[in-house]
């Protein structure tokens, strides 16, 4: 067992039960002791605090921006060095790069087109656009290559994903394959130096003759994404411009920074990679506590990336700087040197979502002096630049000692990346860490062994056993995107001892990246009795959140399934050739194909089981939202229903439930405290969205006012503590909201009542900070519940130290309530963009109050 890190411990959040009444709100904190103290964790808040105010234009840059292409293939024919002139960028002397003496982002265009002009080892592309509209740079370091010499380490590159037993054979791949090494910088806006340390470091690799950087470069081919958020370098800002922390959205890649990443990952494989963030003092350097994410080939992952930041750490600690001259402590490897507390677990951090792309050794490395945030603001200009010139320092260190590593062990860091490729391949059995399986690093217990048996496959089912064909098609598009092998039936099938019709899909799970496959679709695992506490999710699940039906085979021969690979999912749209038609709305997509509907003034209305019904004359802008959304519009000869019209959203929401919004097309206006306080035009709105950002006990008296008067005729949808509070304010709803532990999070099991809200909805919802509710009112309707017995199936949700605020307190109890104008969630149906299955039902309530 590793020691415990030292350091400043805070505690957990207290159980607290909030009571929602007819115009008065109580917070009754239970008389508990303190729980378990939290040990050190990854710099940033996992909840976010306040309310949204992200353009709209953001928003739809994520959701429209085209991914680039940076494939090199076997048969393209272009050489190294590619060179472009970049066109410059605007000055802009309010980026906030500048104060700290680093360079702006405006700089950086021409700073690329004078490195390319230093010689013939530097290549730019432009890897795509943040959602602000700024290019994101790639920058290619290698010796020069014809275009033959491109496509033989194209095709090497190939056959090590795509035949590794063949590639581990090869002679060639031994003797001339490239090693790719991938830096990625700046993907946490205020945390800059990154960026800088590889600028310094591309013009030195550039111009030097020595022979240990010739033989580098023949020999690896090195990838710098300069700034992976090139809006939060301007602005001085964890986020980019849509409000997203991007090193948290691997799951989704919701953002066109993080698919723009995940493309790099494809297309040019890695073996090695730094992501470089700030500020942990003394510098923290990967690897990390356990939990170990269960998915990884980790014994492979843990033999190098340990390795490596040894090297690192005895290249930052060489510098010179000392605690009492520097203020700059001794570099720390989690791993080694604490308990628990900075984990690996989530493939929502760039480096764990790179060792599904075969990358193994991948490190968050932490540089140490903070400049961000309050330190920016208060401290001396000299003071921070003396900071940052040292966080520079220490981020170039960290990136040479890397490089170092990487010539000295080339040739077992692709043997060890044709592994992970050749076990998920030929579905070998993982290798469970021991000091005997990854020798060289010290202290492996028990506590580090992470393990999972995968199944023989999956299957997307078509036909009738598919809950929403629309949702299966978006999930098997996204599992494409990430690189995982799908194929179609031809025929119906059996597999698993089940039976499946034409058209159903297929993943195979002996392929290349099975781990990437199994952490997307998979249940996942409770790990409540792994560690104390988590910092970020610790569940997720794309196979039971994205409102498509998926199933395991734990056993059958997939290869005899009758069926085709597919590049794309087939297009499901369709509309019926006559009469009214009917759209369900079980996913975002149908959401929004409504909401345009009744943008244009179609009469549209809703029948009892959510389901909207839609005239005949409308028929024309059906066929028309069916190819854009790809959704279903069948016939119906069903009448009556509730009128709908267009719905004016005013939110006071987390960027995440903001973006989910503006994606299921709702007209959203932002609000906030401060934005009522300042004298808001409720004119404008049909519904108030409450979850964050919005205290009733902050507004002043004609913000209440106006408010009040607005909700007397309009209504209300909450989510959380925050929107539970505005409810009892208001008078909107009588009703006990509880507060389980607040760090709890993770894929519990629900029960659904029917109706508007929640009718056919998925029977499993996400969590974060669950809430549930006791003492309803006589006119409250139980929408939604927890499951009973233990309602969590994956993720991290202990009781605190008296009991309270568990699962088993959770169990059975509602989690989605309604009045006649107000509906309150206790789960997360629309965070971070993640449980795209749970949004409608937030769709559904804002069209039922308004």
């Amino acid at each position: 067992m590793r020691p415990p890190r030292p350091g400043p411990r805070s505690t957990l959040f207290s159980v607290a039960a909030v009571t929602v009444t007819a115009g008065s709100l109580l917070i009754a904190p239970h008389p508990a002791g303190a729980a378990d103290p939290k040990p050190p964790v990854r710099e940033g808040s996992a909840l976010p605090r306040g309310a949204a105010q992200a353009p709209a234009s953001a928003a739809q840059r994520a959701l429209t921006a085209p991914v680039a292409d940076l494939a090199d293939t076997a048969g393209s024919g272009r050489g190294y060095p590619r060179e472009q002139v970049l066109s410059p960028d605007p000055e802009n002397p309010a980026d906030k790069s500048i104060k700290l003496g680093l360079t702006p982002y405006h700089a950086i265009a021409p700073k690329l087109n004078a490195l390319q002009r230093l010689g013939d080892r530097v290549s730019v592309e432009v890897a795509g656009r943040s959602a602000g509209g700024h290019r994101l740079y790639l920058v290619t370091v290698t010796a020069p290559e014809t275009a033959r010499q491109a496509r033989d380490q194209a095709r090497m590159r190939e056959l090590i994903e795509e035949s590794p037993q063949s590639a581990a054979k090869d002679p060639a791949v031994k003797k001339s394959y490239k090693t790719p090494v991938f830096f990625n910088n700046n993907i946490h806006g205020n945390e800059w130096e990154g960026t800088d340390a590889s600028l310094k470091l591309i013009e030195r690799l550039a111009t030097a003759s020595d022979g240990r950087t010739r033989d580098l470069l023949a020999h690896s081919r090195l990838y710098f994404n300069i700034t992976a958020n090139p809006d939060g370098r301007i602005a001085g800002t964890r986020t980019n411009a849509g409000g997203f922390d991007m090193n948290r959205d691997f799951v989704t890649a919701s953002q066109p920074e993080v698919r723009a990443i995940r493309q790099i990952e494809i297309d040019k494989q890695p073996a090695v990679m730094l992501d470089l963030h700030g500020y942990v003092n003394g510098t923290l350097i990967e690897p990390t506590t356990p939990p170990h994410g269960e998915n990884y080939e980790y014994d492979l992952f843990l033999k190098n990336t340990y390795a490596n930041a040894l090297g690192m750490e005895s290249a930052v600690n060489g510098l010179g700087y000392t605690p009492e001259k520097d203020g700059v402590d001794p570099a720390q490897i989690p791993f080694r040197d604490a308990e628990e507390g900075w984990d690996d677990w989530p493939p929502v951090f760039t480096p764990q979502y790179a060792a599904f792309h075969g990358t193994v050794a991948a490190h968050t490395v932490e540089i140490p002096l903070q400049v961000n945030n309050a330190a920016y603001e208060s401290l001396p200009v000299d003071e921070l630049r003396r900071r940052s010139a040292v966080n520079v320092d220490v981020a170039g260190a960290a990136l040479r000692a890397t490089l170092d590593f990487v010539r000295e062990h080339r040739t077992s860091l692709i043997a060890d990346q044709i592994e992970v490729f050749r076990r998920g391949a030929t579905g070998a059995a993982q290798v469970p860490v021991s000091e005997e399986t990854v020798p060289g690093v010290p202290g492996i217990g028990p506590e580090d062994v992470y393990t999972t048996v995968f199944p023989r496959a999956y299957v997307i089912p078509a036909g009738g056993a598919q809950r929403s064909a629309t949702a299966a098609a978006r999930l098997v598009d996204h599992l494409l995107a990430n690189d995982v092998r799908v194929t179609r039936a031809t025929r119906s099938f059996r597999l698993g001892g089940r039976s499946y019709a034409k058209g159903s899909y297929v993943v195979d799970m002996r392929q290349p990246k099975r781990g990437l496959a199994n952490v997307l679709l998979a249940d996942g695992r409770d790990i409540s009795d792994k560690v104390s506490v988590m910092y970020d999710i610790s569940g997720w699940s794309l196979g039971r959140l994205w409102g498509a039906t998926v199933e395991e085979a734990r056993s059958g021969r997939p290869a005899s399934v009758p069926a085709r690979p597919v590049t794309a999912a087939g297009r499901v749209g369709y509309v019926a050739p006559r009469g009214d038609l009917r759209l369900r709305l079980d996913s975002p997509q149908e959401i929004a194909a409504l909401n345009s509907l009744l943008r244009d003034g179609v009469s549209v209305r809703q029948a009892a089981d959510g389901s909207v019904l839609v005239p005949s004359s409308a028929r024309r802008k059906a066929e028309a939202l069916a190819r854009s959304y790809d959704v279903v519009f069948d016939a119906t000869r069903s009448v009556g229903g509730t009128p709908l019209h267009r719905v004016r959203v005013a939110a006071a929401v987390t960027a995440g439930e903001l973006f989910a919004l503006r994606e299921m097309n709702f007209d959203v206006v932002p609000v906030s405290t401060a934005v009522l306080n300042a004298g808001f035009d409720w004119s404008g709105a049909d519904v108030l969205f409450v979850s964050s950002g919005l205290s009733y006990g902050g507004l002043n008296t004609s913000a209440r006012t106006a408010l009040t008067g607005f909700l007397s005729g309009h209504g209300l949808v909450g989510r959380g503590a925050a929107g539970a509070a505005i409810a009892s304010a208001t008078g909107q709803l009588k009703a006990t909201a509880v507060q389980g532990n607040g760090d709890a999070n993770g894929v519990v099991r629900v029960v659904n009542s029917g109706g508007a809200v929640t009718g056919g909805a998925p029977d499993h919802s996400f969590v974060y900070a669950p809430v549930w509710f006791t003492d309803l009112g006589g006119d409250v309707t139980v929408e939604q519940s927890y499951g009973t017995g233990n309602p969590l199936v994956s993720g991290h949700w202990r009781p605190l130290d008296d009991g309270t605020g568990g699962p088993a307190a959770a169990a059975g109890q509602p989690s989605v309530v309604s009045g006649p104008n107000a509906v309150l969630f206790g789960t997360e149906p629309l965070f971070r963009d993640h449980p795209k299955g749970e949004f409608p039902q937030v769709g559904r309530a804002l069209l039922r109050v308004s």
